[in-house]
């Protein structure tokens, strides 16, 4: 699978923080964990957070942790191109699409607007990782989704331009909200259960509900904190 995925600003809270980063007082420094590792986790209640600096030509990045519902970084990666990380909360689902029941996602995000190349977005995957469902709900600089054009529909709670593709390890489909949202909520099995009627995939088994940033640039250092996270169903 390509991707798994502290906010951090003007305060040094530990000396092995010193190295990569500066984190910002009033979160990482009450967080319950941190780590500047490159594949640094942290597991509780069904979700598992990831740093996950997957990417080339990365520059340092904190994944810290109050919750699994309350985490972020702070990440400083160059203005190049390509996408450097996406630290992320992940929680596995593991039913067909025809029995999903009722999945929906909750979150609430404070992010940078400038001077960076980001997508705040979910990553939902088939469980044998063939089909990807990316959802993004903001995102700015030069980035864009693979593939082409297929509509422009409300699904989900929200109204999407929506694209299909491939990155030669799986399908993607990749839904882009027409505004930007720092909030809100996603009905995941009605976004599903729409790409399994266009015949895109079958009843597939939904896998990892993924939700993070995927950075490309935050030359800097910026800050990227998730407020509130959720799955439920």
């Amino acid at each position: 699978m390509r991707k798994i995925r502290l906010a951090v600003g003007a305060f040094v809270v530990a000396a092995t923080l010193a190295v990569t980063g500066l984190v910002t007082a009033n979160t990482a420094s009450a967080a319950a964990w941190y780590s500047s590792d490159r594949w640094g986790t942290w597991s509780s209640n069904g979700y598992t957070l990831y740093n996950n600096i997957w990417g080339n030509g990365y520059g340092p990045q904190t994944l810290w942790v109050n919750s699994t519902s309350n985490w972020g970084v702070w990440a400083n990666h160059p203005n190049t191109g390509g996408i450097k990380s996406y630290p992320n909360a992940t929680r596995y689902i593991g039913r067909k699409v025809s029995a999903l029941g009722t999945v929906r996602s909750s979150f609430n995000v404070t992010v940078p607007t400038s001077g960076v190349a980001f997508t705040t977005s979910y990553d939902i995957w088939s469980s044998d990782n063939a089909h990807e469902i990316m959802l993004w709900m903001n995102y700015y600089g030069p980035i864009g989704p693979l593939g082409t054009l297929q509509t422009t529909a409300s699904v989900g709670g929200h109204t999407w331009r929506i694209y299909r593709g491939s990155n030669g390890a799986n399908q993607v489909y990749s839904f882009l909200r027409t505004s930007n949202a720092s909030s809100g909520t996603i009905d995941v099995t009605a976004v599903a259960q729409w790409i399994r009627s266009r015949g895109w995939f079958g009843d597939v088994t939904i896998g990892n509900v993924q939700f993070g940033y995927e950075i490309t640039s935050s030359s800097g250092g910026k800050d990227f904190v998730t407020n509130s996270f959720s799955v439920t169903g």
